[in-house]
């Protein structure tokens, strides 16, 4: 077993060495620093190359991605920058699961270090740790020659508390990316041919055909009716038990369970964390959690809600929608991407509960994600990188470093407002697939502003927008918000790491337990929130709670 051990550190060792020779300096060498008149850099002038003529810097870039992306020195979009900047950048690719594994030793060997790391993936924890002990740059030192993203900070002081650590600096570039649709990543679709049919046949009164069609609104009561009779009748005609009356992806980021909670009150989201006027709350502790979760354990129970669900994976769950039709109902964003056949099913508003009940929850799942490009401290002429990097939240660059570039995936003339239009997609290929064949999707920033001055949305992210204003923003409680990105300081990310895993996991534990086996009485549901408190649920609410209010206070 020993000698297993040490020959897989070994090889990491050595793959991590064997790395470092071509992204460090003892590889192809690093620029060292120029003065400024050498270079003939300027910053102000966003149009403008950094430097005077290519040739003169170049730096080198670790970069994890995507394996549908092709290597970076490739990608259009950072050839036109470079033609654009005369900033030569030497991109070294890596794996995301070969950067995860090899990450601490790239950071441990000084000697070797690149210049920057983009898709760097830094926590908050990384970020305290690798800023106290001098590995990275704080790159608030620097926004004066980063003239577009100072100004979105100076727009947005929201997104500026978002990125700042605790000790009031900045030490990685952010990746934005906002349209208004993470807060509620799920929508209720449902069969109308099979709704028809039932009113057809009788099975049910309190509908009419002119009913069927989006925005039909049902209670739990109904809900629970249709549902029993999409498990109980051959709906799709093919003579099998096939029929999956609702279905979703337990806990996922989207198309989940939660939706359900609103019908009892409760503003649930996957993480069990939200905040209602201004307090850090868990949801997961209000006595209403346990009444939605036992009715929702009934229709586990009753089978109208599959086991099986509980085991879906994405790719499970999107694959059950193919072909023949077996879903009544589900949770998504679109219909066009779960089923065959998108238009026979409708939309429908959130269920109303027995006592009247009807709202949502949001999503915590970030807009604005942190630590995506960190400098390393000994990166030469860090003033040029950065001015290098603020290119990249200019909005026309953003729109194609996150999209594709301008004559493959925009079209090369604007619309008549001059915004940015996107080609359709090619076909045989996914929107996807070809987003990711073109663009590195790293930091960037497309904002309501950006959305409105200078791109149009894809078509698929605009339909998302459509239905949510119509179908979800009307039911989101105005005293309800996410939780925003937060930054900790050192004691709160060590509190958190000794709690927050074990408190997460056992709500997680006995949700399931409790869904899969008939619900939770009053006396175990109680030893649930002392056993909660006992394993550090207070101790977790604390951190956040302070890193809201300086959240708060950064805003101001």
């Amino acid at each position: 077993m020993k000698q297993k051990t040490f020959a897989k550190i070994a090889g990491l060792v050595l793959s991590a060495a064997l790395l470092f020779s071509a992204v460090g300096c003892g590889g192809k060498g690093k620029t060292q620093d120029k003065d400024w008149e050498t270079l003939g850099y300027q910053w102000a002038d966003t149009q403008k190359p950094i430097v005077k003529e290519k040739g003169l810097v170049e730096y080198e870039i670790l970069a994890q991605k995507n394996s549908l992306t092709p290597d970076y020195n490739t990608l259009k979009v950072f050839q036109d920058l470079y033609d654009k900047t005369n900033v030569d950048i030497h991109w070294k690719n890596i794996t995301e699961s070969a950067y995860a594994e090899r990450k601490t030793l790239i950071l441990s060997d000084k000697d070797n270090w690149p210049d920057a790391i983009y898709h760097a993936g830094f926590t908050n924890a990384e970020v305290a740790r690798y800023s106290r002990r001098g590995t990275i740059l704080p790159i608030s030192d620097y926004l004066e020659y980063m003239p577009n993203f100072s100004a979105i900070l100076e727009r947005r002081p929201d997104i500026r508390a978002a990125i700042t650590s605790f000790d009031g600096k900045i030490y990685s570039l952010p990746r934005i990316d906002e349209m208004g649709l993470t807060a509620n990543p799920n929508l209720l679709f449902i069969n109308k041919n099979w709704l028809n049919a039932l009113i057809d046949s009788g099975d049910i009164s309190f509908l009419t055909h002119a009913d069927v069609a989006d925005g039909l609104q049902l209670n739990l009561q109904q809900m629970s009716e249709i549902l029993t009779l999409f498990k109980d009748k051959d709906m799709n005609g093919n003579g099998k038990d096939d029929e999956i009356p609702l279905s979703f992806v337990f806990n996922h980021w989207q198309g989940n369970q939660t939706d359900l909670y609103g019908a009892f009150g409760v503003p649930d989201n996957p993480d069990h964390l939200t905040i209602i006027n201004d307090k850090v709350v868990c949801t997961a502790t209000d006595k209403k959690f346990q009444s939605a979760t036992n009715f929702l354990a009934d229709w586990v129970k009753r089978e109208i809600v599959p086991k099986s669900v509980f085991e879906n994976s994405q790719d499970a769950f999107l694959a059950s929608g193919k072909g023949i039709e077996k879903l009544g109902a589900f949770y998504w964003w679109e219909s066009e991407t779960v089923v065959s056949n998108p238009a026979n099913y409708i939309l429908l508003n959130p269920l109303k509960g027995m006592n009247g009940e009807q709202v949502l929850g949001v999503s915590n799942y970030p807009e604005i994600s942190t630590g995506g490009v960190v400098l390393m401290s000994t990166c030469p002429n860090p003033e040029v990188l950065l001015t290098y990097f603020d290119r990249h939240f200019d909005p026309v660059e953003s729109a194609q470093l996150n999209y594709g570039p301008i004559g493959v995936v925009y079209e090369e003339e604007r619309d008549a407002n001059g915004k940015l239009v996107q080609k359709p997609t090619p076909e045989g290929m996914t929107a996807d697939e070809f987003r990711l064949q073109n663009a590195p999707m790293g930091i960037m920033c497309l904002t309501e502003y950006e959305w409105d001055n200078y791109v149009n949305m894809e078509p698929r992210a605009q339909l998302r927008l459509e239905r949510l204003e119509k179908y979800a923003n009307p039911y989101n409680p105005d005293n309800v918000q996410r939780i925003p990105t937060l930054s900790y300081s050192l004691e709160e990310i060590n509190v958190l790491a000794q709690y927050e895993t074990n408190v997460r996991s056992y709500i997680m534990q006995n949700l399931m337990k409790w869904l899969l086996n008939g619900g939770v009485n009053d006396a175990d549901f109680a030893a649930f929130g002392t056993k909660l408190n006992e394993i550090g649920l207070q101790k977790v609410l604390e951190c956040y709670q302070s890193a809201f209010g300086r959240y708060l206070e950064n805003q101001s």
